[in-house]
């Protein structure tokens, strides 16, 4: 073993551990650990603000599956990006820098107890004491990031235990074992067992899918059963939206009409790593009424947090749905689609909302339509919280894991931004697209044009004259909120010509398609953040509300005659 600075120790266990990229804002009290990394094969991001370092990494860390790093002379302003990663089981390491240990009582600069600030927004938060601790306090940080549901992690290093020294050897060092629980067999037989009973049952694939890598088992099981797939906003892309199986998505925001009226016609619903958040279910008597449920999920407390599902199954996502299938298969040929497939084929036929909308001004759905017909299957989509993620949901099509990125739970409005320049520079082959709102973080634009990180920005611009307007409200309220700094506030092309970034401004839906081939051009050839700015309708409204009122929104519903499953 040799004697090394502790700070050398700790940038070792990240290269180890698969970090190529590290998202931060220098400052005195981390500064011996930039030190280290100026000698490390880690590129270092300089972002505007901590927490664009934060969402950065997050991205980062979407993207690729591994857990994410942000650096930070003080973690205050991380918090939001913490209580984000945390709320969407995003694996992320913030490494916060801190007065020595002997000033702390004394209230130096920029000093803050962020371990304790940090505990409820993270899975683990722990401020390093002895600089021998360093690689094993880190190894376990990223062991715990990756276990179980996935999630954030807070480092707090003193600026004295930096400069210290412990012993450490790379050749005997590597990451700790993640466990990958599996399912009791028995389980198992009990899920398939409700399944095959079922008249017309669906599978429900959360954000866990995309997790744990499961798609294809995901694919495996819903074809040799031939059960229709819906899927969350998180889960979009654990199942290929143009699949015959796929069954839309439910919810009170981001759903489709026809996966509304699929989903309550279903008698069966198997969730794999969903959490049931309340903008997919909506009321919960209407969810559940008719219906029962199996649980797929790796944190066992996740069982009976929202209801209490007919049966839990624990353990990690794919080899879950990896057992379901051999034991499917253990019981059946594969089948054929019956009347059930085909009745959600026909609601898929039949109840697909408009896209096709040529006026002045621009209809939102008209610009998702010209981002699904101008974008290849392979473009990384990212996108914050807001209406524009409701219509996103509504109307984008997903094909492939890690492929549509959405800010959930937590909803910090501006993740977008730098969470798509974490995308890009942890996947710079693939276009990457932010669809983003007003305003954005345009800060981390400037950090993104800095250096040289190219990706486009859709900012769909509801902020003409006028009230917004989310949805209509079931009772004698005014729900419009006039936002007065929007109106001709800020000129965003200007704006992002001041950081020397492309942008363009789009008024008429027949200029979108000619707008976007221009973005990405000029993204690619300049190595720059570029802008479309589309201006859309102010009074637009986002098909929003409880999941019957958003079935029964254009027209009434046919009724449907109760089927069985197969022929």
């Amino acid at each position: 073993m040799t004697r090394v600075a502790c700070v050398e120790a700790v940038v070792a266990v990240l290269e180890s551990e698969g970090v190529d990229t590290v998202f931060g804002l220098p400052g005195d009290a981390v500064l011996p650990l930039y030190t280290a990394l100026r000698h490390s094969s880690i590129r270092h991001i300089t972002v505007r603000r901590q927490a664009g370092g934060a969402h950065a990494a997050d991205g980062w860390a979407r993207t690729t599956g591994n857990v994410g790093v942000c650096v930070g002379a003080s973690g205050t302003n991380m918090i939001t990006g913490l209580h984000a990663a945390l709320a969407d089981s995003v694996p992320i390491i913030c490494v916060t820098g801190q007065a020595a240990t002997t000033k702390l009582r004394q209230e130096p600069l920029q000093a803050a107890d962020i371990v304790e600030i940090a505990g409820p927004v993270t899975k683990w938060a722990i401020q390093l004491k002895e600089s021998a601790q360093a690689p094993w306090v880190f190894r376990e940080a990223f062991r715990i990031a990756r276990s179980g549901r996935p999630g954030p992690v807070l480092v707090d290093l003193p600026a004295d235990v930096q400069r210290g020294t412990c012993l450490y050897d790379r050749a005997l060092d590597a990451p700790l074992p993640v466990a990958v629980p599996r399912p009791l067999p028995q389980v198992v037989r009990a899920a398939i067992d409700l399944v095959c009973t079922a008249r017309r049952p669906l599978i429900l694939a959360g954000g866990g899918v995309v997790t744990a890598e499961a798609g294809d088992e995901l694919l495996q099981l819903a074809e040799h059963l031939q059960i229709p797939v819906q899927v969350t906003l998180m889960g979009k892309g654990a199942f290929p939206e143009d699949h015959p199986l796929f069954a839309g998505l439910a919810g009170t925001q981001a759903h489709t009409r026809w996966g509304n009226a699929a989903f309550l016609r279903s008698d069966l619903v198997l969730a794999v790593g969903a959490r049931f958040g309340d903008r997919h279910t909506g009321e919960l008597d209407v969810y559940r009424e008719g219906r029962r449920f199996v649980h797929v999920d790796i944190e066992p407390t996740q069982f009976g947090r929202v209801f209490e599902p007919d049966l839990g199954v624990f353990g990690h996502a794919r080899p879950v749905l990896a057992e379901m299938v051999a034991e499917a298969r253990s019981r059946t040929a594969a089948l054929q689609p019956g009347k059930w497939v085909r009745r959600v084929g026909e609601l898929r036929r039949t109840m697909a909302r408009r896209d096709d909308f040529d006026d002045v001004p621009i209809k939102p759905p008209r610009v998702f339509r010209e981002i699904n017909d101008f974008y290849p299957r392979d473009t990384t989509f990212v996108t914050g919280t807001g209406l524009h993620q409701i219509w996103s949901g509504q109307f984008q099509t997903t094909y492939l894991p890690r492929r549509y990125l959405a800010c959930g739970q937590a909803g910090p409005p501006g993740w977008e931004v730098p969470a798509a320049m974490g995308v890009k520079c942890a996947r710079p082959e693939r276009q990457v697209v932010a669809v983003a709102g007003c305003p954005f973080l345009m800060d981390e634009v400037a950090a993104a044009a800095r250096h040289r990180i190219p990706f486009v920005i859709v900012m769909i611009n509801n902020a003409g004259p006028g009230p917004i307007r989310q949805a209509e409200l079931p009772y004698d309220m005014n729900d419009a909120v006039d936002l007065h700094d929007c109106e001709g506030g800020v000129d965003h092309v200007r704006a992002m010509e001041s950081f020397g970034c492309p942008a363009r401004r789009v008024e008429r839906p027949g200029d979108i398609r000619d707008a976007l081939a221009w973005a990405s051009a000029e993204a690619a050839r300049k190595r720059l953040p570029v802008l479309v700015e589309v201006m859309v309708e102010r009074e637009a409204k986002a098909a929003t509300g409880p999941a019957l009122d958003a079935i029964k929104e254009f027209e009434p519903l046919p009724e449907l005659v109760t089927v069985d499953w197969s022929d």
